[in-house]
């Protein structure tokens, strides 16, 4: 994989992969933590912050990303200043500024529809792991439901939940995490932060 694509995958889709046999019911106090990771996510409607990406590679880029939900993203990498990925609330363009390309995915079909459809439906997913450690917790699913193919690992701290991080495992066993700063709720973010103007194109 070229290294845009791997700067893509984190926000956009996992390699394809088969679909993974249907896990075993979670337990109850793993159900509980699943259903309070929901709640936080469906309750995060406009949201800014920091992320901090490592590919497959070992590679990492930074940048700072908005949330407005449902449906709507936007990724600005800026060190370095090479890709803008935007989700408007029915497909995701990836721009690469340094290839000059630009790709478009459905929305449904990426693992951001995880966070950003209108009602965050955790249990729609096959969760197969609930890890806790010291200050948080993970959920862990695979299959092929909202563009989850290969492996999510979405973590959270606790008390208050907050989403820290998430990793993707894709079918090569590649694995790009992209980690989470100063997510904080925010009210009347730029509704042009959403609009599928393609950078590439002067003016």
């Amino acid at each position: 994989m070229r290294r845009r694509e791997f700067l893509a995958a984190a926000v956009v889709a996992a390699a394809a992969g088969p679909t993974a046999a249907l896990a075993a019911p979670l337990a109850p106090d793993d159900q509980a933590l699943v259903e309070r990771a929901a709640a936080y996510l469906d309750g995060l409607n406009e949201a800014r912050g920091r992320f901090v990406q490592t590919d497959p590679r070992g590679q990492t880029s930074e940048g700072e990303l908005y949330l407005d939900r449902p449906g709507k993203a936007r990724f600005e990498y800026q060190n370095p200043p090479t890709m803008l990925v935007i989700a408007d609330g029915h497909t995701v363009m990836v721009y690469d500024r340094r290839l000059k390309t630009r790709n478009r995915y459905p929305l449904g079909s990426t693992p951001l529809a995880l966070f950003l459809q209108k009602h965050v439906r955790l249990d729609k997913i096959d969760i197969t792991d609930v890890d806790r450690f010291e200050g948080g917790f993970s959920i862990t699913a695979k299959g092929g439901a909202h563009g989850v193919h290969g492996q999510i690992t979405l973590t959270f701290s606790d008390n208050p939940v907050a989403l820290r991080q998430w990793s993707i495992i894709d079918a090569r066993g590649g694995r790009t995490t992209v980690r989470i700063s100063d997510l904080q709720p925010t009210r009347g973010l730029d509704p042009d932060l959403f609009v599928q103007r393609d950078p590439l194109v002067p003016g």
